[in-house]
């Protein structure tokens, strides 16, 4: 009983493991979408006003204005990447894969000292099947 109460419990903490990892992942989704929206429209308007301080206050070309607008944007782009990157697990999912990986062990050893004994046991079966002939 012990075996399959393990793996039951491996099952479960796999499942909460899962459930975490979605709602995380949809709550990035939809905050990420949100974010790019009004980041748009901020964008926007900053680059209307950047380019127009550019070119009209500073005397610069067409295109020295698009150069140094489109390495800003780089820049930028560069940045918010490497920030959405550094999003890990929760404790909440920490625990619950620490929870299956106890329940997982607890599994293998039971079936090992089982696959272990069944040898010794046909061993001892056959000696009192001898005792028996005898």
């Amino acid at each position: 009983m012990r075996p399959i109460r393990l793996a039951r419990i491996a099952a479960e903490a796999e499942g909460v493991r899962l459930r975490g990892l979605a709602s995380r992942l949809a709550f990035r989704i939809a905050f990420a979408l949100a974010a790019s929206l009004f980041s748009i429209g901020a964008i926007v308007f900053v680059h209307i006003a950047a380019w127009y301080w550019i070119r009209i206050d500073e005397g610069l070309s067409y295109l020295a204005t698009a150069g140094i607008l489109g390495g800003i944007d780089l820049l930028i782009a560069v940045i918010l990447v490497a920030l959405a990157s550094r999003s890990g697990p929760s404790r909440v999912e920490r625990e619950a894969l620490d929870v299956r990986n106890r329940a997982l062990e607890g599994v293998t050893n039971v079936f090992s000292a089982s696959q272990l004994a069944l040898p010794a046991l046909r061993i001892v079966a056959g000696l009192r099947r001898r005792r028996r002939r005898a």
